[in-house]
This record gives C-alpha cells, structure tokens and sequence, in this order.
C-alpha cells in the first residue's frame, strides 16, 4: 500500500471520527420542559379558507368548552396491548398505559404510559366533535361535553361502548368506540337530526399534547408532528412548531395541508406514536397548531361537511393510533387496513434505502433464531458476503500492492526530491501490473454507509429496546453496562451514571473487545514508514475503542463481528496470493523501543558489524 493509499484510507477514517467525536463532545441542546398547562387555547378561530375539507375547523368547537380537570365518569379499556381508560367528559381517550413495555428493565417497573388526561404533569389526549357550518345548529358536542355511556361496560376488543348525547334542540349524538388487540382504535360518530330543518355539520378529531414533552434532543432522530398528506411524508419538530406562520385571526400558529384523498396525522415520539386516520379516500384538512399563550400542540383532522336532512341520520368514521410503533403492526395496518405510507412513521432517515432492507433481514433472522444479539452477528456475515466480491478485489489489489513494496521502494530511491518523477514511475508500475491503488479504500467506504444505517436502526426500532444478547447485556439499544472501573462487576461499586463524565472512561467489555479487534486487524501489515501515519494508524484502534463505547452495545457487536470476519477475509486472500501476513511478527515489532538518532548513527557506522 504506497503513501496515496494510505492518506486516503486515513482521510476516510478521520472523516468518520470527526463526525462522531463532534457529535459525542457537543450533543445538540435539549430543550426545556415547558410548564405545566390546565386548559387549551381558546383563541377564536374560523374558517381556514377553502379547501376540499369543511371550512370549519374545531378551534370553534373548542372555544364553547376548552377541556379543564373535572372529575367525570370512565369507561377503562383493557385489551391485550393497551390498559387505561376514556372519559365520558368528551368522550376523550386519555388514559392509555402499554401492557408490554415497561420504562426500565426492571420488570417491576412502571408500564410506559402514553396518554393522560387534563389535570396530570403531562396531558395527552384525543377528542372528536362536530363543528357547525353555515347556520345555527344548537349545541353541538365538544372537548368538555358530558356524554352517557349507552351501551357496554369495558372496551375490549370484543367489546365496543357507545357513548350518547341529546343537545335537547332535536339533534341526538351517538359515538361508537372499538379497538382491536394492538393499539388501533375505530371511532364511529353519528348524529340523528329528529328537527323539521336540515342541519350542516363538519366532523373532526383532534390530538393534543400540553407542552413540550421530554425528548432525545439528537440529531438523527425526528420527534414531533408527522404527518402523511396523498403520499408526501411530513415530519416538524416541536422546536419548529412555535415559528409556524401566526393565525390571522389570532389563533396560534397554524399549518395547514389539504388531503385529497389518503392520509394520516400525529405526533411521533422515538418508540410511541398517536395518530388521527380518517377513511381511505376520504378528504380532509389536516391542520397543525401551536399556541404560544398556552403552550398546547395540536394536530386537527376536519373532515368534509355533512348535511343532515331532517329525520335522517349522518355518520363518520376516524381510526386513532396510539401505541408502540412497532413494525409488524404498522405494516399490518398499512397493507391490511389501506393506511397508505404508514410504515413510514418510522424514521428510517435519508439513508431509508438502506435502514429498511437492513430492518426487514434483522427482524427475520431474530424471528428465525429468537436472539437480537445472535441475529446481529448473523446480519453481518450476510452483510459482509453481499459484499465479498468488492471486498475481494480490493484485499487483491492489497495483496499484490504488498508484492509490488520492493519495486516501489526503488523507484524512490532512484527519483529522490523528484516528486513528479515518482509519480510517472508509480502510475507505470500499478498500469503494468494491472493494480488500482486506491482499490484499498473501498471495504472502509462500504463499511460507514452500512455502519450509519444500522446505528439510526438500533437507535430508532422499539424491536431492539430491551433486546437481550446473553449474560450482562440486557438491553442492545443501551451501552455495554459492564465498566473496567469496577473490574467488570468485581469491586463493590456501582459503574458510573451513563451522563457522568467518567463514562467516557468507563469502557465495557464489548468496546475493549472493539479496540483489540481494530488492532488486530491494522497487524496484518507492518507499520508505516511515515512517522505521522504511524503514530496515527497506531493510535487509531484505542481512540474509536473510547469512542464507541457509549455506543449502542448492538452496534458495537455488529463492528466486532466485522472486524473479525475482514481480518479472515483478508489474512485467507492474501494467503492465497502468496503474500504470508506476519501478524505475530507485526505485533512484536511495534512493542520494539525505538532507537534514539544518536544510537541509529552508530549503529550505521563504518566498520560496525551488523546484526
């Protein structure tokens, strides 16, 4: 591997520690929790302007009654997925926990509660109405309406409830509320006009989240409004709500989008999500909203209005989402219950070409073998035989580089300062004997596209939270929880708080097995002849192994196994093409001291016999 070669190779690799040092030293700021906040805006609000949808949008509905803690009857959902349970005060589902995830490992742990009602530290919550258009329509249903619970006792999936409630000025509102064993609830609103004059109505649903949850505040991961709209995915931060454009009738800031025909609207956090689904083919105006007095996200779906011709009656039907994003389930639903683009909800990144073929393969093969950990290891040899034949090329190119160091070594002595005459000479030799000098760089350049798209992977999945490999790891999403400072569990203490800065330090057994992995590697050929590149390359193994180590314990296997199988790849190849790696003797060599240019000098002088 001449000099070129090798300033490429660690150009490449500095690159890659840049970014990742960079983004470990200064993490992106989190956000502030915002304080607590009782009750919704109440700006008034009117039509949008027109649109496929109602002109009316439930800012109107929501000013006759903004939601306040009150004590008010419950109807308790309890399915396989999701436990908690819906207040017959608007008919609000707030109160959803997760049956299967808990907050921690620990199995003795709080479930993850996803939705609370007005009144807790953290309201979350979806409500329906109806909202009037054109002329009087009397009472209509809204956020504080209390509703009698007229049919049903729990929610199950084999049970719906349905919910009632006479305006008493002849129009009667019926909500019929059912759910399936994950986390899809089917909300069915219906109103029956027993007046002598027909009546306009728009229905609509909303999700409201009272200030700004606790994020992760990283960079590769989207947390906030997302939103589908006829195809066209649409994510917005919770920091960019509060600089969307001002209401010009001062309500909030609002954005508004016009669904033709398919979409979906929420809000996503890293593993959970609460989405509004109106019918496939149903249009609808997708608003989002920010209030900045109160501090309230909102995401409204307004459906197309309805006219109810007297004794008649009219109905509408919206899905809400609300629970883990977890794959199966999603694809289910977006192939199974026409919800178009739903697996889209997950943040597969800019890279999505690549983390969603990578997803599918490592969910297969944790189903086939029923390890995360296993299937990770199994993920790369896949990876690394995809592969192969690049890499195969590139460890020949290696090995017969090796072949050429005699030649090469000569030419630069015979070209001496000439630099352009070295050139020519190299550019001569690599064209006869068929060798392309860069060839070297490519399994490193494969390696970081692969590398990043399995990192958002592990970073992002709910499948691979509280993924266990064997013994100490528990958890493939977290760090190695191992930590030399303690001697692995040795010591009677406790390894440093992951947010302390003796995590730097701190290294488990996986990233230390990483650094010797790299550094094994790096001795299959002798050591620089440059100084600089050789205390760098030197070096390079320990730095990623202190770097990586707060890293996802996942994704440090996936790198360790990789390690192992190139150094096999490339020790059997340059084997076969007659070069012998002296892997033993490169590793005694660099523990060599150094001589001193005084000792260099005598050693080289006339007359001293040689060793």
């Amino acid at each position: 591997m001449d000099d070129q070669n090798k300033n490429l190779i660690l150009a490449t690799v500095l690159s890659l520690v840049v970014i990742l040092g960079w983004f470990l030293i200064f993490p992106p700021e989190e956000q502030a929790p915002s304080p607590e906040i009782d009750e919704i805006s109440t700006a008034p609000t009117e039509d949008l302007g027109p649109g496929t949808a109602s002109d009316a949008v439930p800012g109107s509905a929501l000013e006759q009654a903004a939601p306040v803690a009150q004590e008010a009857p419950r109807v308790t959902v309890e399915t396989p997925s999701l436990t908690g349970s819906l207040s017959l005060r608007g008919g609000r589902i707030d109160d959803l926990s997760l049956a299967d995830y808990h907050e921690t490992l620990d199995p003795e742990s709080p479930l993850v509660r996803l939705l609370s009602p007005v009144g807790s530290d953290t309201p979350y919550y979806a409500v329906w109405g109806w909202a009037p258009v054109g002329g009087e329509a009397g009472p209509l249903p809204g956020p504080d309406t209390l509703w009698t619970l007229e049919s049903g006792e729990t929610l199950t999936p084999d049970s719906p409830v349905t919910l009632s409630w006479d305006n008493g000025e002849g129009l009667v509102f019926r909500r019929t509320v059912s759910v399936d064993d994950k986390f899809m609830f089917d909300v069915e609103q219906t109103v029956e006009n027993t007046t002598e004059a027909p009546v306009t109505l728009a229905p609509y649903g909303f999700v409201a989240r009272h200030g700004e949850p606790d994020t992760q505040g990283f960079f590769i991961l989207h947390e906030g409004v997302v939103r589908m709209t006829d195809g066209t995915l649409e994510e917005i931060d919770y920091g960019d709500m509060p600089d969307l454009e001002p209401d010009a009738r001062g309500a909030g800031r609002v954005d508004v989008a016009e669904v033709a025909g398919n979409g979906w609207t929420g809000f996503t956090d890293k593993y959970w999500m609460t989405t509004l689904i109106p019918e496939p083919g149903t249009p609808f105006r997708s608003v989002v909203r920010y209030s900045d007095r109160s501090e309230v996200y909102q995401t409204d779906a307004v459906l197309p209005a309805v006219e109810v011709a007297p004794g008649a009656t009219a109905s509408s039907e919206t899905r809400l989402f609300a629970g883990a994003k977890e794959w199966e389930a999603i694809r289910g639903y977006q192939n199974e219950g026409g919800i178009e683009g739903f697996v889209d909800s997950i943040d597969w990144g800019w890279f999505f070409f690549l983390t969603k073929p990578i997803f599918m393969l490592l969910h297969f093969l944790n189903g086939l073998i029923g390890n995360m950990g296993w299937a990770i290891v199994a993920l790369t040899v896949i990876l690394k035989a995809i592969v192969f034949p690049l890499a195969y090329r590139s460890y020949v190119s290696m090995a017969r580089m090796k072949e050429l160091q005699p030649e090469m070594e000569k030419l630069k002595e015979q070209a001496g300062d000439d630099r352009q005459k070295l050139q020519q000479g190299m550019m001569k030799l690599y064209k006869e004997n068929k060798v392309n000098p860069a060839s070297g760089c490519l399994p490193i350049l494969l390696q970081i596209p692969i590398f990043f798209s399995l990192y958002k992977v592990i970073f992002v999945t709910i499948e691979l939270r509280h993924a266990e490999w064997f013994g100490w790891i528990r958890d493939l999403s977290a760090p190695d929880p191992s930590s030399i400072l303690n001697l692995f569990g040795l010591l009677p203490f406790d390894a440093p708080d992951p947010t302390s800065f003796l995590a730097i330090i701190s290294l488990g057994v996986l990233p230390i097995f990483l650094g010797i992995s790299m550094w094994l590697q790096q001795k299959l050929n002798p050591a620089p002849t440059d100084p600089t590149q050789k205390m760098v390359f030197a070096w390079m193994p320990w730095v990623f192994m202190f770097m990586l180590g707060n890293f996802a314990a996942g994704l440090v296997l996936y790198w360790i196994t990789n390690n192992v199988i190139t150094f096999v790849q490339q020790y059997a190849i340059m084997r076969s093409h007659g070069a012998k790696p002296d892997v033993f003797g490169n590793i005694r060599s660099g523990f060599k001291r150094k001589p001193k240019p005084a000792e260099a000098k005598a050693a080289n002088a006339p007359g001293k016999p040689k060793k």
